[in-house]
């Protein structure tokens, strides 16, 4: 703080805050009056401390991702995947500083990975991981402004094609399958069975499987299952040809279920290779009368709206409306 005689008169410099806050001036006639007006602020400074504004953080986004993996992103299953994307996300954006990062800084970005083809889907996602740091700083006292990413609206997303085999294309497969490699047939047999997503059956160890029962562990929610199957699988797992790979039933064999699939005429839609075993366990779930809560449990959904995607596929989904239509008493 100074006040000193200038040209002009006398100039109060003041800031109250230190450095990196506001700074206040101000031209006086005289000493007196520049006097008065520093004791005025002081005044004004201590008896309402949110008129000061507040200091500039100077922090660049990369160490605030940092303090995000420090106190929570480190302990998630997939936290150094997503890490390092984002980093790779403030790498892009020229790592400002958290005072001048914005939603329309974030937009901008997000506009340009669109246009080289990134898919909104995925633009979605790195828009919640990145508003999910700022929330998780502002729980641990290491932000205290708002989220600047809060307002920003996600892309509304057109629900994707629902792909599921029927029948006849469920024994093509299996039936291609069989013979090629007994690990890749006895893993999609399981995603079959179970709806169990391909990761989770390809990584079952013997312990998970007792009284007819396999336990699905480190699961994509977190959250532990149990889905009963028949003792004519079990015996199949048993009795596999090819023996367990350390302490993991089956080897790799997600690049052998693909091959098969190129093969074989079964046209499915972009990015729903082996999910697409999950989709038919779900879809016929629900034809052959299944209950939708019931099918919640067994997929895992922590929601379920997600389960709601399968619901049309009931008996007796909206037939109301052809018993209640206006057109059934002309």
């Amino acid at each position: 703080m100074s006040i000193k005689k200038t040209p002009s008169g006398w100039l109060a410099d003041i800031q109250p805050g230190g450095r990196g806050a506001k700074r206040f001036r101000k031209t006086f006639t005289t000493k007196a009056e520049a006097l008065a007006w520093e004791a005025w602020l002081k005044t004004q400074i201590n008896q309402t401390p949110e008129w000061l504004p507040q200091k500039k953080d100077t922090r660049r986004l990369k160490e605030l991702i940092d303090l995000w993996y420090k106190h929570h992103g480190s302990q998630l299953r997939s936290g150094k995947d997503t890490y390092q994307r984002l980093l790779a996300m403030a790498t892009a954006m020229s790592n400002p500083t958290a005072d001048t990062f914005t939603a329309a800084m974030f937009a901008s970005y997000r506009t340009k990975r669109i246009e080289t083809g990134v898919t909104a889907n995925n633009m979605n996602r790195e828009h919640a991981y990145l508003r999910a740091v700022f929330n998780e700083l502002r729980r641990v006292g290491e932000w205290a402004k708002e989220n600047p990413l809060r307002d920003l609206r996600q892309f509304r997303l057109e629900e994707r094609e629902l792909s599921y085999l029927n029948h006849e294309q469920i024994k093509i497969l299996l039936g291609a399958l069989q013979p090629r490699q007994t690990n890749t047939y006895l893993v999609a047999k399981i995603c079959l069975s179970t709806g169990a997503r391909w990761s989770e059956a390809e990584q079952l160890r013997a312990s998970q499987i007792k009284n007819n029962q396999i336990h699905f562990t480190k699961t994509k929610s977190g959250k532990n299952r149990t889905i009963p199957i028949t003792q004519d699988l079990v015996d199949e797992i048993a009795n596999r040809p090819l023996k367990g790979f350390g302490m993991r039933l089956f080897k790799d064999c997600y690049e052998d279920f693909r091959r098969c699939i190129a093969i074989l005429d079964i046209d499915l839609p972009q990015g729903q290779l082996t999910h697409v075993l999950r989709h038919t366990f779900a879809s016929h779930f629900m034809m052959n009368g299944g209950n939708i809560l019931t099918l919640q449990r067994i997929l895992g959904h922590s929601s379920i709206t997600m389960t709601m995607k399968y619901a049309h596929l009931a008996p007796e989904h909206l037939q109301d409306a052809k018993r209640y239509n206006p057109l059934l008493n002309l």
